[in-house]
């Protein structure tokens, strides 16, 4: 394995109650016979806990509440030796939970109560030096607006939730993340990227593009989906550590497509966050040993 890169995410912490059950309700419909679990979420500290996981030394900037829920939340980060120094207690927000059903067939319908996420202002942000910075759309826009305009290595901005945003957190950025549907909300916004635009397609694997122009195209191996919860937050972590440790495109591409696949097999966000040697095992097939 290359020499550990130092990547920074700036991002949400959540509690996620999952209810797991045959198939996702309609709008109007109540369904019943569901098991309920609960596991440590947030895309920002999913995408923390993938990058370390992956390879790379990862610190959270993020804010939780002085509640259990936050010592839940964060349990899973702490164990995998993420620097968690810069994520603060809110007294005065609960620690933000995920209301998350899932389906037999691993889809997946997801309403989050923000709570402390949305405390995380501009002002309580202090970057280390680092290699690369990831940030989503689960803290304030103008938070994100000020940890871009201050970071001086490669920014890797996860589109996601769709949200409108400033052309400047699309423009300033290396990478620009979405999938299929937050593709269709942004259209012709994304065009003001000008670095690499990564779009995703769930089983059918994902695009990169610079410039409009396709630079790499990549599927993963067939898989039986069990909970898709994280796994376009794997693939936002390894291919952003993919290229910072100077993958080839076409190889960093493949590289997240297989992080991504592998998290989707398994139940959980965080539980389900593959390891480097899962993912490198995946590829051996294609780039050997």
């Amino acid at each position: 394995m290359p020499s550990r890169r130092f990547i920074v995410v700036v991002g949400s912490v959540n509690l996620d109650i999952v209810a797991s059950v045959a198939n996702l309700p309609v709008a109007g419909e109540t369904v019943t016979g569901a098991s309920l679990s609960r596991f440590p979420g947030g895309k920002g500290a999913n995408q923390a806990l993938a990058a370390k996981r992956l390879g790379a030394n990862v610190a959270l900037v993020a804010r939780v509440g002085n509640d259990a829920n936050a010592d839940e939340a964060i349990a899973l980060l702490l164990a995998g030796d993420v620097d968690l120094s810069a994520c603060e207690r809110d007294a005065s927000a609960p620690t933000g939970v995920a209301l998350i059903t899932v389906s037999s067939c691993g889809e997946n319908q997801i309403v989050v109560a923000p709570g402390a996420n949305r405390e995380l202002h501009a002002n309580m942000i202090v970057l280390p030096e680092a290699d690369a910075m990831i940030c989503q759309l689960e803290v304030p826009v103008e938070t994100l607006c000020h940890a871009v305009e201050s970071f001086s290595g490669f920014i890797s901005v996860n589109l996601a939730p769709a949200l409108d945003v400033p052309d400047t957190l699309i423009s300033c950025a290396n990478l620009v993340v979405v999938n299929e549907t937050e593709a269709e909300f942004y259209g012709r916004k994304l065009e003001v990227c000008t670095g690499l635009l990564a779009t995703t397609f769930g089983a059918e694997g994902a695009v990169l593009t610079k410039a409009g122009v396709e630079v790499a195209r990549s599927k993963p191996a067939v898989i039986v989906a069990v909970d898709t919860t994280g796994a376009g937050d794997t693939f936002t972590a390894a291919l952003t550590l993919g290229i910072i440790e100077g993958m080839e495109l076409q190889h960093a591409l493949d590289f997240a497509c297989a992080a991504g696949a592998i998290a989707a097999t398994r139940a959980g966000a965080q539980p389900s966050l593959p390891y480097r040697q899962e993912v490198d095992a995946m590829l051996n097939w294609k780039y050997g040993g």
